[in-house]
């Protein structure tokens, strides 16, 4: 009887293995949801948070999520500070261009199409972006040429990619009701979920140009990857 319940509980076992995914998920959500909050670095803090499941995914559960997310946070800081910050800039006038063309009464209301699709379109390319910049090593301008290779590699994914971050974040603002409920979720698995699943999408077509990885190893960044 000890050995059958101490079979269930051991790590090797189904709930011990979801017990541990779901820790490690707990972990990178935590400090991706700390380390953001002085919103400028953000970037480097998602991109640790994916760091920390695609190596997850690599090594089957057998990792420590503080120190996998810290590791890479401090790796990748310069690059991601950077970055994040352009995206913001971006953000901003797309968001002044949507909010001028949605106010006038002349045929310049037509223009907020446009805006939409490319501001999706730049969505789509910043959520490869970031895993991207997680998984590879190159300079800024050849992470996101891979970003924009590996979205334009699967449409159907990276429209998929699109939706799964997109998505939930659109329900939450217009579900004002729910809020609460939202805020919980947030907090502890909302974004290390989404990131999982996105890295599990794309994990196949990344591991093309990883190096093997055994559960000791330290990185799993390789070189840049386009064709």
């Amino acid at each position: 009887m000890k050995e059958k319940i101490w079979g269930i509980l051991s790590e090797e076992s189904l709930l011990g293995r979801i017990t541990s995914r779901l820790w490690i998920l707990f972990g990178a959500n935590l400090l991706f949801v700390l380390f953001s909050l002085p919103v400028v670095t953000a970037g480097p803090a998602w991109v640790a948070m994916y760091y920390v499941c695609l190596k997850t995914l690599r090594v089957d559960n057998s990792l420590n999520p503080f120190v996998e997310f810290w590791r890479s946070f401090r790796l990748n800081f310069k690059q991601a500070f950077l970055g994040f910050l352009a995206v913001l800039a971006i953000a901003a006038i797309l968001v002044l261009d949507i909010m001028f063309v949605s106010r006038t009464q002349t045929a310049m209301r037509y223009f907020r199409w446009p805006v939409y699709l490319l501001s999706g379109f730049l969505l789509m390319v910043l959520f490869h972006v970031i895993p991207v910049m997680a998984a590879f090593s190159d300079t800024l301008k050849g992470l996101i040429r891979n970003g924009l290779y590996f979205a334009a590699k699967n449409p159907l994914r990276a429209v998929l990619i699109l939706a799964l971050n997109a998505g939930p974040m659109i329900w939450t603002y217009m579900d004002v009701t729910r809020m609460p409920l939202y805020a919980f979720l947030w907090a502890t698995f909302g974004f290390s979920g989404i990131a999982m699943i996105c890295s599990k999408l794309l994990l196949k077509d990344f591991e093309r140009y990883l190096p093997d990885l055994d559960i000791g190893e330290d990185e799993i960044k390789e070189e840049d990857v386009h064709d």
